[in-house]
């Protein structure tokens, strides 16, 4: 019997990387000094026929960047689009076998508009980019560069509400308080009269009225009216402006809440907004935030893409198979969704993610020295569709709400970028430095082995293999919990998938389907073949072609 095995290779990587990766400030470290950090040493590529391909479609990975927490230009200690800028060759350099940078596909950007908050999801001015962050015109280069380099670019839309100190409420406010039915803004925002009940609806007194507005996230972000049609136009408005800008799309935040988890009515809204911008960007990108069961987040579908919340998060479905769970339960599950979503609009994309903004972060229940993050990695970004990386975790941060001090900034840190970017965590976070066990970007650069050089790897190998972002999805049925897969097709090619989700190598009878040729691996450990019996290390994915 012959054996076969993917040839290892070492691909040298360019130093001499350009000024892009670095702060403009005058406190960032010095040119030799980040050089010898941003230099990368060497990146096993698991196969000599490895041939990535640019992304030519939506079935990209993205990477989602908490703004004021990512990169700080000017030493202030927040995150800002010049930071974002200088680190694009950290994100993608526009040489997908350069080997010099993660090679994402999109970047979504959190709220970037005026606003009171370190979070920016109540905005003050839609129009304009909050100074802290930066100037329309930084916005304008970050879209060009991101072009340049095929990476695509979604801006963060909180439209369900504003800040309580936005011109529309201010005007709202004034209205009611001179009773002027007549004006444009009366209606603007959802009230009730003092006294009304609206079940599980909240709603805060609107000061020198006997009306209360809604406000279901706080008192300082108020509802907007969606039975309003000048509303409408408005929410309209905003998109179209930063689509003429060059934005690629949006993601929608907040989307059950237009009308307070009245799916009927939001799913119709949808439907409106999206039918309207795609008469304006017919391969606009989307994503909505429906954190509800797929039977609801289905319901949305008709208009938009939604994120994955049962794939996602610490009981989801990636965290649950990654941690030696059945493959069979997730690739079967996989495959219903996609079934799903796929009748519901032509195009239909599942969006995968482990975490985001919102939730305790991936390395703090996955844990790097036991590779389960590697194979909750490979779960979903070899699969199909759209999947979303959270900005950190290729490096393993965490970062928890938990404790006596339960704040959402311990889910924003700032990145560790460990090269003299002065980049600060958000105001009222609270976790222990100690507890970043996983060291920093410049700590695992020069490392092989480390968590940010797979994920690197990892993306090269899903640029290598097209049917897995993009071909149909047929899921496998084996006789082993631990070990599953499924069948990509597109086009005339096909791939099978198989992931080994245990702590030990396990054998696999090719007899059972038409694939032979062991085209590459990614894991923990290696694969071979020796005959009809494939072999695959420990939390370990190997990709078959026939």
């Amino acid at each position: 019997m012959k054996k076969y095995q993917s040839i290892v290779i070492a691909l040298a990587m360019l130093s001499g990387c350009t000024n892009n990766n670095l702060l403009s400030s005058e406190e960032s470290v010095s040119t030799e000094e980040s050089n010898s950090i941003i230099e990368q040493g060497e990146v096993n590529v698991l196969d000599n026929t490895l041939n990535p391909i640019p992304a030519s479609d939506n079935n990209r990975v993205f990477y989602e960047i908490f703004v004021g927490s990512f990169s700080d230009s000017n030493g202030d200690g927040i995150g800002d689009l010049r930071g974002i800028i200088n680190r694009m060759d950290y994100l993608n350099d526009g040489d997908i076998n350069s080997g010099k940078s993660l090679n994402v596909e999109g970047i979504w950007l959190s709220p970037i508009f005026k606003s009171p908050s370190y979070h920016k999801y109540d905005v003050t001015d839609y129009y304009q980019i909050d100074p802290t962050f930066g100037s329309e015109e930084d916005l304008v280069e970050l879209i060009n560069l991101c072009h340049k380099r095929n990476v695509k670019i979604i801006i963060d839309l909180p439209i369900n509400h504003t800040s309580n100190s936005n011109l529309w409420f201010l005007k709202f406010s004034q209205a009611h308080k001179e009773n002027n039915i007549e004006s444009p803004f009366y209606d603007f925002y959802s009230y009730i009269e003092n006294g009304e009940v609206v079940p599980n609806r909240k709603f805060a007194s609107l000061s020198g009225t006997n009306h209360s507005y809604e406000c279901n996230f706080t008192g300082d972000m108020p509802e907007l009216n969606f039975d309003n049609g000048a509303v409408h136009e408005e929410v309209l408005n905003i998109a179209k402006h930063y689509l003429a800008l060059g934005v690629d799309g949006f993601r929608f935040d907040a989307a059950m809440y237009i009308y307070y988890t009245d799916n009927m009515a939001n799913s119709a809204f949808w439907n409106w907004y999206m039918e309207e911008l795609r008469k304006i960007k017919s391969d606009i990108y989307t994503v909505a935030e429906v954190w509800a069961s797929d039977s609801i987040v289905n319901m949305y579908y008709d208009s938009t893409d939604c994120f994955n919340f049962t794939m996602g998060q610490l009981n989801g479905k990636i965290a649950e198979t990654a941690k030696e769970g059945n493959v069979n339960t997730f690739t079967r599950y996989v495959q219903s969704n996609l079934t799903d979503i796929e009748k519901k609009r032509e195009g239909a994309m599942m969006i995968s993610f482990i975490t985001n903004h919102d939730m305790d972060r991936a390395a703090g229940f996955l844990t790097v020295a036991s590779n389960r993050m590697k194979m909750a990695a490979n779960l979903y970004l070899l699969t199909k569709g759209s999947s979303f990386i959270y900005y950190g975790e290729e490096i393993g941060m965490k970062g928890s709400r938990g404790g006596s001090a339960s704040t959402d900034a311990n889910r924003r840190l700032a990145m560790l970028w460990g090269d003299g970017d002065t980049i600060k965590n958000p105001i009222g976070s609270t976790y222990p430095s100690k507890n970043q066990t996983n060291g920093t970007v410049a700590d695992q650069i020069s490392d092989e082995n480390s968590l940010y050089n797979y994920y690197k790897k990892l993306i090269l190998v899903r640029r290598s293999f097209p049917e897995i972002a993009s071909g149909t999805y047929q899921a496998l049925t084996t006789t082993s919990e631990y070990v599953g897969g499924f069948i990509s097709t597109l086009n005339d090619s096909s791939v099978c998938v198989l992931h080994n989700t245990s702590s030990s190598a396990k054998t696999f009878d090719l007899s059972t389907i038409d694939y032979h040729t062991l085209a590459t691996y990614i894991g923990a450990e290696d694969a071979s073949i020796d005959g009809n019996i494939l072999t695959i290390g420990a939390k370990t994915s190997v990709i078959l072609k026939k």
